[in-house]
């Protein structure tokens, strides 16, 4: 079973700009309330896209420096990546049906 990567200052060019698939991206922080209600959704999408979609995380008070490179303002923010730019941005908790249609909108447009 897939589980979210860690994404981190270090890997994040490497792991997300530089990836041959759709990456998704959670920027969380572990006191954010909506950033644990949306967790278990993370989960079960890199599960379910595991192949298709990267999928991981951000802990922006560890990783600053990815969180300030993509002007995340407010968490949760999830930042859907293509070809190393932004195709998507879902600013708050949304239910998981958002997000997978817009990263099947991503896919399909692939």
């Amino acid at each position: 079973m897939a589980k979210p990567l860690e994404f981190t200052d270090a890997n994040f060019e490497e792991e997300v700009l530089k990836s041959d698939k759709p990456v998704l991206v959670d920027f969380w922080a572990e006191w954010c309330g909506p950033c644990k209600i949306i967790a278990p959704a993370i989960e079960e999408l890199a599960n379910e896209y595991e192949g298709k979609v990267k999928v991981g995380k951000v802990d922006v008070d560890s990783n600053m420096q990815a969180a300030g490179a993509n002007n995340i303002r407010s968490i949760p923010t999830l930042l859907i990546f293509k070809d190393g730019q932004v195709a998507d941005m879902i600013i708050g908790a949304v239910p998981k049906n958002e997000i997978k249609s817009r990263l099947d909108r991503i896919l399909q447009a692939a």
